[in-house]
């Protein structure tokens, strides 16, 4: 993967923030910026086929409810958490 140069504007308290989690994981604050643009380039892109057809279904089992999903993504943060922190022992 070729690097190149370039600048961006961003706001203290995000740039605060990046500072931070690299403290925390270990990581160069560089890191962080390439891995959030990549995201967010993915996140943008305009795929040329449907990622799921409209015969393609996925059973979740019964209807998923506003709480259902808050409890899947704090779990899932909270497990994130406790990764981090290890990584750092």
């Amino acid at each position: 993967m070729g690097l190149k140069r370039t600048n961006v504007y961003a706001e203290d308290s995000d740039l605060e923030l990046i500072k931070e989690a690299a403290a925390r994981i270990g990581k160069p604050e560089a890191e962080i910026i390439r891995e959030g643009i990549h995201r967010i380039a993915l996140a943008y892109r305009v795929w040329e086929e449907p990622f799921v057809t409209d015969e393609e279904t996925y059973d979740l089992g019964g209807p998923v409810t506003p709480e259902d999903i808050r409890d899947a993504v704090a779990r899932g943060h909270e497990s994130r958490e406790r990764r981090n922190t290890e990584d750092q022992t």
